[in-house]
C-alpha cells in the first residue's frame, strides 16, 4: 500500500453520476483514495500505467472497448494488477468472461456499498472475492454445455430478429444446418422455444444487444 498507506483506487465508467458516486464512497473511507477516474478504456489504459493504483474498478461496457479487452491490456502490461468489475451486467457468462480476462472481483452496481467495499480490501489484499449473489450465479451453470462459436453466431442473429433462411443465408450455410443448430441451442438452455432461448441468452450475458 502507499499514499499513506490507503489503497489507491481507479474508477473507470463511462456515466460521471456513477464515477462521482464511488468518488464519494471511497473518499470517506479511512484506508482508501480514489486517485483517478476514466469515462473510455483509452483514458483507463492511460491513467492506470500513469497512475498505477492499487485497485482498479472497471465497468464493462465503454464506449471505445469492451471492459472484458480493457482487462486484458492491463493484464498483459501488469500481471500483479488488480481489478474489480463493477457491472450492470449479472449473467453467469459475463461473469466467467470478467474472471478469465484477469479481474480478481466481480460486483453488480447497486450492491450494498459495504460489499463494495470488502471486495475491494480483499482483492488489494491479494484475494479474489465474489459477492454470495455472484458466486451462486456461477454455480448454477457450472455443469452447463458450451455454446459453440457457431451457435452462437446463429443466437446473435436470431436475436436479431432473422429466420432459419436468412441466417443460412448471412452465414452461408444450409438451412437444415441452421435448424440442426437451433435445436441444440434450445436443448443446452433447456427451452423451448426461440423467444425463450434469446430472452435466456441476453439475461445471462451470453449475448448482447
Amino acid at each position: 500500500m502507499s499514499d499513506g498507506g490507503k489503497i489507491r483506487v481507479l474508477c473507470v465508467d463511462d456515466h460521471p453520476i456513477v464515477r462521482d458516486g464511488i468518488a464519494a464512497i471511497i473518499n470517506l473511507q479511512h484506508d482508501m483514495r480514489l486517485v483517478g477516474a476514466a469515462a473510455t478504456a483509452g483514458e483507463a489504459l492511460e491513467r492506470f500505467f500513469k497512475l498505477r493504483p492499487d485497485v482498479a474498478l472497471v465497468d464493462l461496457q465503454l464506449p471505445d472497448m469492451s471492459g472484458f479487452d480493457l482487462i486484458k491490456k492491463i493484464k498483459d502490461k501488469s500481471p500483479n494488477a488488480r481489478i474489480i468489475v463493477l457491472s450492470s451486467h449479472e449473467g453467469d457468462v459475463d461473469i466467467q468472461r470478467a474472471l478469465e480476462a484477469g479481474a480478481q472481483g466481480y460486483v453488480v452496481k447497486g450492491i450494498v456499498r459495504e460489499e463494495l467495499l470488502e471486495t475491494i480490501r480483499s482483492v488489494h489484499a491479494g484475494k479474489r472475492r465474489l459477492p454470495a449473489a455472484v458466486a451462486q450465479k456461477l454455480a448454477e451453470h457450472m455443469a452447463d454445455e458450451p455454446i459453440s462459436p457457431r451457435e452462437l453466431e446463429v443466437l446473435s442473429l436470431m436475436a436479431a430478429g432473422k429466420r432459419n433462411k436468412e441466417i443460412a443465408g448471412e452465414l452461408s450455410i444450409a438451412e437444415d444446418t441452421v435448424k440442426m443448430h437451433v435445436r441444440n441451442i434450445l436443448s443446452k438452455l433447456q427451452v423451448n422455444d426461440r423467444t425463450e432461448a434469446v430472452t435466456i441468452a441476453l439475461r445471462r450475458g451470453i449475448i448482447h444487444l
